[in-house]
C-alpha cells in the first residue's frame, strides 16, 4: 500500500556521506553512530537514510546517513565530514513500509514508489528514504519515501 503526502520531520539532525557496497550497510550505520557516540553525542530518533545511487546502474551504493541527535549543535573536526542540521524537513512524499523481510521487500518497495510517480504524471523531487521504525510492541519496520512534485 502507498501513503502520499507523506512527511519526514526531524529536528537536530547529524548526517555523513558514504559510499560502500550494498552489504556493508550495516557497517555504515554502525561506523556513524559510533562517531556520535564517541564524541559524546547522544542520539535521539529513527536512523535514516537517503540512497544517492541508481541500484541498477551502480556496484557501490552512495547513501547520506542521518541520525537525530539531543544536541542542538554539533561541533566535530572537519575530517569527519558529518553535517549538522537544526530541522530537517520534507514532504510531498509517496511512502510504503516494508514490515518483514526487509532485503527481500525493500526493492520491490523501492520500484513501486517509483513507477508511481512516473504513472501519476509526477517527477520523483527527492532520493529515496529509508527510515527504520519501531511500532510501540518494540517490533522494527522500514518506511520506503520519496518527494513527488
Amino acid at each position: 500500500m502507498l501513503f502520499t503526502d507523506h512527511t519526514l520531520t526531524y529536528k537536530n539532525v547529524a548526517s555523513k556521506l558514504y559510499r560502500f557496497a550494498p552489504e556493508e550497510l550495516e557497517m555504515a550505520f554502525e561506523d556513524f553512530a559510533g562517531i556520535l557516540e564517541n564524541n559524546g553525542y547522544n542520539p535521539t530518533g529513527d536512523l535514516f537514510f537517503c540512497i544517492m545511487s541508481n541500484p541498477l546502474e551502480d556496484e557501490i551504493m552512495t547513501a547520506e546517513i542521518f541520525l537525530p541527535i539531543e544536541e542542538d549543535r554539533i561541533d566535530l573536526p572537519e575530517s569527519e565530514n558529518v553535517h549538522f542540521r537544526s530541522y530537517f524537513y520534507l514532504k510531498d512524499m509517496v511512502m510504503s513500509r516494508v514490515m518483514e523481510n526487509f532485503d527481500e521487500f525493500s526493492q520491490y518497495k523501492f520500484w513501486e514508489i517509483v513507477e508511481y510517480i512516473e504513472r501519476s504524471g509526477q517527477t520523483q523531487s527527492t532520493p529515496m528514504f529509508v527510515v527504520y521504525k519501531q511500532s510501540p510492541s518494540g517490533k522494527t519496520y522500514v518506511e520506503m519515501s520519496a518527494g513527488a512534485e
